[in-house]
């Protein structure tokens, strides 16, 4: 669900066994802009060699057209093909989102990063230690307020799986354990109490006020909140969770209320993109918030990735082929997905119906990043 859940499973020794792979087919090949064979090659390892179920890529690119790629397969039980068409769980690309919304307000003057969490929650932040009175509205974004992830309360997915939980009982579970022993430190729960300001500022959910500011402007009619919804609408792949004996749980249907603005959407790799080049290009922050956003901190790498600096909701990471890439990743039992901009304009999306489970296979995920990026046009 989150990135520290999702690289201590990366970390981990996981038994790995062989399982179905395929080809990588492009979907739509984009004339006079190369035959991305780096990407090719770099997905079809993904389900070759670290064995994954199904991948998928998208790279949009403004001097060329759209060009989609699969491998291995979206369905175990009846062998249906991989696409990059489907609908996935995105994890915590939906922080993003959630980050934009709380900068667009404070654009408008309706709340003030630099302010108190107890300025608009009063109450919330106050046991244990914590006081809401000392965490910055800022320092949720990037996730240097101190607080704990309570998804690390959790020694199993089955214990949220099928349950339903209000924001502020996924706040009380982090403050009831011990502060990170660290200054940066991934927490979903600071995305959770920014979503519960945006709430308290504006007076209408939050799901609905994104919803307002980013999906509907936008038109990305495949994006969405599930609620307590636990099945996933429209074409969509089987989500797959390798278990230490080699076998592959489906996960396909979750409640992620667990996760809420920090990690329930629901999108497609041409809807995230879509976003990213939106966020990116200044179409739903004026320049001072979306320089803001880009103003990055020194992470713990084993909760992000090497090279990788977090800014607001946002994440920065050097291009092999010059500049920095900026997206995010999200995780979460049976999906993966990380997408980012070059400085180029171009624009990718991956996604994993199986997460990665090693850390040769999340090194080589990042690397289809990079190669997709960088592939020669």
């Amino acid at each position: 669900m989150t990135g520290a859940r999702r690289r201590r499973a990366v970390l981990g020794t996981v038994a790995l066994i062989a399982a179905g792979t395929g080809t990588a087919v492009p979907a739509r090949a984009a004339s006079g802009c190369g035959d991305h064979a780096d990407t090719r090659d770099a997905l079809t390892r993904m389900t070759g060699v670290h064995r994954l179920t199904g991948a998928a890529v998208r790279v949009d690119d403004p001097r060329c057209e759209t060009w989609t790629a699969a491998s291995g397969v979206a369905d175990r039980r009846t062998g249906r093909p991989m696409n990059a068409a489907i609908r996935l769980r995105i994890g915590s690309i939906t922080k993003t989102f959630t980050a934009t919304a709380v900068l667009a307000l404070a654009a408008e003057g309706r709340l003030a990063l630099d302010a108190p969490v107890a300025r608009y929650l009063p109450g919330l932040i106050d046991t244990n230690g914590y006081d809401g009175r000392k965490i910055a509205v800022r320092s949720l974004l990037r996730h240097t307020s101190g607080l704990p992830d309570h998804m690390d309360t959790f020694a199993t997915t089955e214990e949220f799986r099928f349950r339903h939980f209000v924001p502020e009982e996924l706040v009380e579970r982090a403050l009831s354990m011990p502060p990170p022993k660290t200054a940066w430190h991934y927490s979903t729960t600071n995305f959770v109490i920014a979503g519960l300001i945006v709430e308290k500022v504006t007076g209408r959910r939050a799901e609905d006020e994104i919803r307002h500011r980013i999906i509907r402007p936008l038109r990305l009619r495949e994006t969405y909140w599930p609620g307590d919804e636990t099945r996933i609408r429209g074409p969509h792949a089987r989500g797959y969770v390798r278990q230490e004996d080699g076998r592959r749980a489906d996960y396909t249907e979750l409640n992620t209320t667990v996760a809420w603005t920090g990690g329930a959407m629901i999108s497609s790799l041409r809807d995230v993109n879509a976003f990213f080049t939106a966020l990116l290009g200044g179409r739903l922050l004026p320049p001072e918030p979306l320089a803001e956003m880009k103003q990055t901190v020194p992470v713990d790498p084993d909760r992000v990735w090497d090279g990788g600096a977090y800014g607001l909701g946002l994440i920065g990471t050097p291009l092999r082929c010059g500049g920095t890439w900026w997206g995010h990743a999200g995780d979460i039992d049976g999906s993966t997905a990380v997408s980012g901009v070059a400085p180029s304009g171009r624009r990718v999306s991956i996604a994993f119906n199986e997460n990665p489970s090693t850390k040769e296979a999340f090194d080589d995920e990042l690397n289809l990043v990079q190669t997709a990026l960088c592939d020669p046009r």
